[in-house]
């Protein structure tokens, strides 16, 4: 039996933190700044020796920049690190331009993930999304063929519809199920997540804080450059109603000792014990934070004020999560 901050992957899949460290903010992504290498690289390194060893990334996160990091990163370290790759998103200047998930472009994709990241093998490769452009089979099949040749360890997938998942999972066993879960986010509860259950998927899930709604830091209105203005969620009468439902997450943080961003990974934590927080950071100021929500536990009233408050559909507005 493996200690309370390990998980298992999948039925048959390896042990590993239950706390995953998201790598995306480590490199620019919309044609920002790029963040200070130096202090991602020991943000890294800081997160294996404190056990955290499940590295996120994609082969899209500033055109390889991210995976390049990840390589120099776990330098000599190869076995501490547990690497996670999405594959198939298109970018071009900063702007999404689609999805290629053809086999031809897999096989091309993982040996240039392969060479970025300095490693023979990545942990666990999974598409970013189906966009039903390529057949699942074709996509999931072609992965179990990178199993084969020793380039892949185990498969995930990401961003998907339950049939999809389990379409995949006839295919070959899937081990993991990347997909984004909060408080404010809770539509995979009525049919993904029960899927991935009974199928014995685990879940790593990211976006727990909400695009930093749950935070607490969120002031009306927002600054007129920031992201978020382009989503429902987070626009006149809506965003006004939304944070009245955070300050009931404030109010029960504050009684608790810890923060609301706290509060918030630890509920995602509590959904199960097969589902993974996957929190990004670039800081090693972060770490200690982020690390001491995954022992904050709940009582059962503390639960149920929270379920009742973020109740599905309580959240007004759409986000990119809602597709």
């Amino acid at each position: 039996m493996k200690n309370s901050t390990e998980m298992q992957l999948g039925k048959n899949g390896p042990f590993v933190s239950r706390l995953g460290l998201g790598c995306m903010r480590m490199s620019s992504i919309w044609g920002g700044s790029i963040p200070d290498e130096k202090e991602s690289i020991a943000t890294i390194r800081e997160a294996l020796d404190n056990g955290i060893n499940f590295l996120n990334t994609g082969d899209f996160y500033g055109a390889g920049h991210n995976e390049m990091l990840i390589g120099k990163a776990i330098q000599g370290r190869r076995n501490d690190a547990f690497i996670s790759v999405k594959f198939g998103a298109i970018f071009h200047n900063g702007q999404p331009l689609g999805m290629d998930l053809r086999p031809i472009a897999i096989k091309n994709f993982i040996n240039y993930s392969l060479t970025r990241l300095r490693v023979e093998t990545i942990d666990l490769y999974q598409p970013s999304r189906m966009d039903n452009s390529v057949p699942v089979e074709d996509i999931i099949g072609t992965v179990a063929d990178l199993i084969r040749e020793g380039k892949v360890r185990y498969i995930g997938v990401s961003e998907i519809t339950a049939d999809q998942l389990r379409k995949a999972n006839s295919i070959h066993p899937v081990s993991a199920l990347e997909i984004g879960y909060s408080l404010a986010d809770r539509q995979i509860e009525s049919k993904l997540l029960p899927a991935a259950k009974e199928l014995g998927i685990s879940v790593v899930a990211f976006a727990n804080t909400a695009e930093g709604l749950l935070t607490g830091e969120i002031k009306v209105p927002l600054a007129a450059n920031d992201y978020r203005n382009h989503f429902s969620r987070f626009q006149g009468k809506n965003l006004i109603s939304n944070l009245e439902k955070v300050e009931v997450l404030k109010q029960l943080a504050s009684r608790k000792g810890c923060t609301p961003a706290q509060a918030a990974i630890a509920w995602v934590k509590e959904q199960g014990d097969r589902i993974m927080p996957l929190v990004s950071m670039s800081r090693r100021s972060r770490l200690p934070e982020n690390i001491a929500a995954m022992n904050i536990v709940f009582t059962p009233e503390e639960m149920n004020t929270l379920n009742t408050t973020f109740a599905t559909g309580a959240i007004l507005g759409g986000t990119y999560l809602q597709r």
